[in-house]
């Protein structure tokens, strides 16, 4: 019988190559879909009584801010692959999704700002949500300054995981500052919220297909980037022998 190894995807290049070359368009399609239905929805939805036309701010704002979370669960989840299991794979798709990451982040803290300025009459505010999803962009950065500063990659890539790591205890710190401190931020109010704090369908369902748009294109332009070190440490690898030979 072929045991095969729990990560077994994560150790097979070829396997994963294999994978992503179809996938990768995929998710892409996917998220112009849903992008498409998505806008068209949040545009066909009514003012808010409170916020007016600012409430639209909040399909390009809030999936930006959960996707700045859950792309560094990857990373860190990704960095602890490769720390423990030496998985070269690991380590490329740790280093291909810390600038998807940085993006997403700081779209959202773009977008929060431009949001606030209408709604709070500042375009900043120290307070516990803002900061820890700054904390969070700087952690990216880190991140992503340890991998260029090094010269010794294997050094790079173990200092930066260790940092991804570290970062991991910000994150229960951007999800709960709303409920553990008093903040501008009003609680969740999206699928997972409790009903009587749930928005209502019209503004539901694009915020629920705006994120599903932002989930695929991440996964697209994940595979895409992972492929790309992928054939990036082929051709050295290949650069080498012949320089040996």
């Amino acid at each position: 019988m072929d045991a095969r190894h729990p990560f077994d995807f994560l150790t097979n290049p070829e396997r994963f190559m294999a994978f992503s070359r179809w996938a990768a368009p995929m998710f892409g399609g996917i998220a112009a879909g849903l992008a498409v239905i998505g806008l068209a929805l949040t545009f066909a939805a009514p003012e808010d009584y409170q916020q007016g036309d600012t409430v639209r701010m909040m399909f390009i704002h809030v999936p930006a801010a959960v996707m700045s979370m859950l792309i560094y669960l990857f990373l860190g989840g990704a960095s602890l692959l490769s720390l423990v299991f030496r998985h070269a794979l690991a380590d490329a798709a740790a280093r291909a999704c810390a600038p998807l990451g940085a993006v997403f982040t700081a779209l959202a803290l773009i977008t929060g700002s431009l949001w606030g300025k209408p709604m709070w009459g500042t375009w900043w505010q120290w307070d516990a949500r803002m900061t820890s999803v700054l904390v969070l962009f700087l952690f990216y950065l880190g991140y992503l300054a340890l991998r260029g500063a090094l010269e010794d990659e294997q050094k790079a890539a173990r200092a930066a995981a260790i940092l991804a790591l570290v970062g991991l205890i910000n994150l229960p710190v951007v999800k709960f500052s709303v409920d553990w401190w008093n903040t501008l931020h009003q609680g969740s109010s999206t699928l997972f919220a409790r009903p009587e704090n749930r928005l209502p369908a019209v503004y539901l369902w694009p915020w629920a297909l705006m994120s599903l748009a932002y989930l695929s294109a991440f996964g697209s332009l994940w595979l895409v980037r992972i492929r790309a070190l992928v054939w990036r440490r082929k051709a050295r690898a290949l650069a080498l022998r012949r320089a040996e030979s």
